[in-house]
Formats: structure tokens, C-alpha cells, sequence
């Protein structure tokens, strides 16, 4: 069994079209989309805002309140809605929120973020929808970076969760721990002429491709506002992403997850994609080190990083099994 090559802290720039420019073959348009998430974007979300230190923090939320609680959180440069054709296969059992992050979304930018401010917005959320008042702890489920602040969350405050599943994110040895983009201070945010130039540039991160189109395109269109009197004239576009975060973010580099699975105060899982560039057999090796024997630990087949696009409903079933039966009841 040949290990998975870790990811390089620089990789080259790819050129395939492929992962360059997804969309760019449509040119603005749409691509087709099967019934399936037509028929999960139609359960649209109730979409509110919270205060959290001084920032407004996006929430989307499916599902009667007194059922048992789900938090969806999103990766880097992400944000809610890429929860929005995934949670509603759960909203007829559990009560759902997604956030998107400060910085990210549509979420307020700050100053300064950390893994704290990163927490205590996801506190707040599982508080605001209800999540801690069902007699069932909720549980956290955590994509990428997200999987980060799950981590922190499960070591701090485990207790109060029933469980926590990452996706595509589990710990890595230290030589191999990836501690952000290269430093850009100063950068403001690319100004897009048009729609279809922005859908034009959109692209995932690490560099991979989709068959599922439909999914990049909506994820895309959901990563973009209208740019600031200051930034653009009216019809032009910015990321929603603050390009300054990884600037201005703190705790996150000398962050030892490790410590923190450890530490963890609740039962946790891990799913991830079979390809994923992020998830090499030395990270698995280690992270299988610092957890109990039966932890589950699940490769989604024919899937990247970004899994819950790569194969969406094979996703969706790994997620309602493992809830069916995980964890145990002591």
C-alpha cells in the first residue's frame, strides 16, 4: 500500500481547464441539475443574523425546533450554503443550523478572528436555534477548517455535545500540518466586471475538479456580492471570502490538534474522501494514535477534499448511517 503524498505547502499552479475555470464553459449559464437537488434547494433555510462580539454572524435553519439538534460548519473561504442542498435529507428528524463564519459568507468581517471568536460564534448559534434545549445533546458536524474549530470545541466544551464528526479533516503530524496561504497583507479584494467573468474564476481549493457542476455553480454564485461603491461601479462583483483573514487570524498556527482530540469531552468520527489531497495515510496513522479503538473512520469512494460535492448522496448516506447507529449508548 503506497501512502497518499502529503500536500506540499506550495504546490504548482495547475493548468488543466478543468480546475482552472469550472464554469467557464457556460459563461454565466446554469449547468443542468438533476431532480434531486432541485428538489433540496426548494426546502429553502430561514436565514437570520446574530450578534457575536461585535460581529453579524449568518445562520441558515431547517427543522422544527424541539427536535434533536444538528450545527453544520463550513471550511476556509467557504460558507453556509454549502450546507443548503446537504441538510435538508435531515430536516424531517433533527433541528438544523449552518453559520457562516466571521469573515466568510455573509457574515461581517473583523478586525482580528482566532479560533475563540470561531467558537463562541458556534456556541451561539446551536443557543440561538435551540439545539442545547432538546433533551438529546446536539451534534457538530465540521468540513475542512471547520474541522479545526470542531476540534477546539470537542476539547472546550465536548460536554455539551452528543457528538462531533469532521469532514475530510483529521490531524496531521506536525511536519506535515498546513498553517494557511502564503501572507498577503494589503490585498484588496479582486473586483469581477460581471457575473459571468466572477463564475469565470471560481475555482476550488486545493485544486481539484467536479463532475458535479450544478454544485460549483451553485456554491459559486452564493460566494459573491455586489462590490462597494468603493471597490466597483454598480454591476460588479467581489468574493464574500475577506481576503485579510489569514492576516489577521490568531491561535490557529500554534493550534495542536492532537492535544485537543485528547482532550475531547465527546465521542468523534471522521469522514473524508478517498482522494483527498488533504488526508495522507501518515495523517490517518496519526490521528488513529490519539483516539480510542472504534472511533469511526470512513472513506467516501471516488470523492476529493470537497466531498460533499464530489459525491453528494454517497455523503449524505454515510452521515444518516452513522447517525443511526453512532455513538453507542452507554
Amino acid at each position: 500500500m503506497t501512502d497518499t503524498p502529503a500536500a506540499p505547502l506550495r504546490r504548482p499552479r495547475p493548468t488543466d481547464p478543468a480546475i482552472v475555470s469550472p464554469l467557464g464553459p457556460f459563461e454565466g449559464a446554469r449547468p443542468p441539475a438533476p431532480n434531486w437537488f432541485e428538489n433540496a434547494i426548494s426546502r429553502a433555510p430561514e436565514r437570520r443574523f446574530i450578534m457575536v462580539e461585535g460581529a453579524r454572524i449568518e445562520l441558515l435553519i431547517w427543522g422544527d425546533e424541539g427536535k434533536p439538534g444538528l450545527l453544520f460548519m463550513h471550511g476556509n473561504g467557504a460558507h453556509a450554503d454549502w450546507y443548503s442542498f446537504i441538510a435538508p435529507f435531515f430536516a424531517d428528524q433533527y433541528r438544523i443550523v449552518a453559520l457562516s463564519w466571521s469573515g466568510m459568507g455573509r457574515s461581517d468581517w473583523r478586525e482580528r478572528y482566532s479560533l475563540d471568536l470561531f467558537q463562541q460564534e458556534a456556541l451561539a448559534a446551536a443557543e440561538h436555534a435551540g439545539l442545547f434545549a432538546h433533551a438529546e445533546k446536539p451534534i457538530f458536524v465540521a468540513h475542512s477548517f471547520g474541522g479545526d474549530v470542531a476540534l477546539w470545541l470537542a476539547a472546550r466544551h465536548g460536554d455539551r455535545l452528543k457528538a462531533t464528526l469532521l469532514l475530510d479533516n483529521v490531524p496531521r503530524p506536525p511536519e506535515l500540518r498546513w498553517t494557511g496561504p502564503p501572507v498577503a497583507d494589503g490585498r484588496a479584494p479582486r473586483v469581477h466586471p460581471d457575473m459571468t467573468a466572477a463564475l469565470a474564476r471560481f475555482r476550488l481549493m486545493p485544486p481539484q475538479g467536479c463532475d458535479n457542476l450544478f454544485l460549483v455553480d451553485y456554491i459559486a454564485r452564493e460566494s459573491l456580492r455586489d462590490a462597494p461603491p468603493d471597490l466597483g461601479p454598480p454591476g460588479t462583483y467581489i468574493w464574500r471570502f475577506d481576503p485579510q483573514l489569514w492576516m489577521r487570524i490568531d491561535q490557529i498556527r500554534t493550534f495542536e490538534p492532537e492535544k485537543a482530540l485528547v482532550d475531547a469531552k465527546c465521542p468523534m468520527a471522521f469522514i473524508w474522501g478517498e482522494r483527498s489531497q488533504l488526508i495522507p495515510t501518515a495523517a490517518l496513522d496519526f490521528t488513529r494514535m490519539h483516539i480510542p479503538g472504534g472511533t469511526p473512520m470512513v472513506a467516501v469512494p471516488d470523492a476529493d477534499h470537497h466531498l460533499m460535492l464530489d459525491q453528494p448522496l454517497a455523503t449524505i448516506a454515510s452521515m444518516r448511517t452513522l447517525f443511526a447507529t453512532w455513538p453507542a449508548e452507554s
